[in-house]
């Protein structure tokens, strides 16, 4: 077993270890971009839900749930990455259970992005294609119970990892780690079952929205009555598949990683360089875009969300009355 461990964990480590370089002026230029670009867009989500919560139409309304969802969602996701690329920096040593729990964190959130963005397009088709049905098929209940099992599923991978390692090691938690998803993995299957469950995922998301979209789409073009709001509906299905791609380069950030460090051979400089941008990129940016992709289309939210932003000073007007 130890053997096996060895064998996951100290590849990994490899290109855990090519975050550190030398303290330098670079170096410091590079934690700025990142904290301050995470901070400044959980500022931006934390500004849109205030918005959201002003008003209590807002919390009876599914797709408001649920965007409310999602900028929580990757506002968490934000942080907990930004907090886990500067110990991976600095190179810090932490518990097993701390590093369990910013895993757990990371892991379920990144993994509910895609999910959320299934249930999202499913709102949108009921609403587009059974408009009659639509406020007893999609209620806030119904919203709250597809959420639970966003986590449920999202959670479960890396919950049998964890209470894998510790029915082989009762004392697992209490050792000292190099903080990685990787440096938790015991045995080689460990990491098959998370690449197969990541395929199953995105494989499902992939087919709900496709489906969504096309139904949309022969919806939109069939009935003659209220086309503008199947043609927006349309837009905003074609918007979670452009953000499940993204999505979808996230969870590809490993192996885009293993790829980079082949590429740039025995050069440590250049494989720092492309890792950092391989973060920046793939896994921070898609996070960022939620609030623009899908706030600034919403003519309720937009508008208080900009008189929100600049502090009511009365040069933006909402649309909708917040008294």
């Amino acid at each position: 077993m130890a053997a096996t461990n060895g064998t996951v964990t100290d590849a990994s480590f490899i290109y855990q270890q090519f975050f550190r370089s030398d303290f330098n002026a670079v170096t410091t230029t590079r934690i700025a971009v990142v904290v301050l670009m995470s901070l400044f867009f959980i500022f931006v989500n934390c500004v849109m839900l205030f918005a959201l919560g002003i008003k209590s139409i807002f919390f009876q309304t599914p797709r408001y749930i649920l965007f409310g969802h999602m900028l929580i969602n990757d506002s968490v996701l934000l942080l907990v990455t930004t907090v886990m690329y500067i110990l991976s920096v600095f190179l810090f040593y932490i518990t097993k259970a701390l590093c369990s729990l910013l895993v757990f964190i990371s892991h379920c959130t990144l993994r509910n992005a895609p999910l959320t963005l299934a249930v999202m397009s499913l709102e949108r088709y009921v609403a587009i294609c059974f408009p009659l049905r639509h406020c007893d098929i999609a209620t806030p209940k119904r919203t709250s119970i597809a959420l639970g099992i966003i986590w449920m599923l999202s959670s479960l991978t890396i919950a049998i990892d964890i209470i894998y390692a510790l029915i082989v090691n009762p004392n697992h938690l209490s050792d000292i780690t190099f903080c990685t998803l990787e440096k938790l993995y015991i045995a080689k299957w460990q990491m098959d079952k998370n690449q197969g469950f990541d395929v199953l995922y995105f494989v499902s998301v992939a087919v709900v929205i496709i489906f969504t979209y096309i139904r949309i789409m022969i919806t939109a073009r069939s009935v003659s009555s209220d086309k503008d709001s199947c043609k927006k509906a349309l837009k905003t299905v074609l918007l979670h598949l452009i953000q499940l791609g993204l999505c979808l380069c996230t969870f590809l950030y490993a192996t885009i990683e293993k790829a980079l460090y082949m590429m740039s051979g025995n050069n440590p400089n250049l494989f720092i360089n492309l890792r950092y941008l391989n973060y920046l990129i793939v896994l921070i940016l898609p996070r960022c875009l939620s609030p623009l992709i899908y706030g600034m289309r919403d003519d309720a939210l937009w508008p208080l969300f900009k008189y929100f932003l600049c502090y009511r000073s009365g040069k933006v007007k909402p649309s909708v009355n917040i008294h």
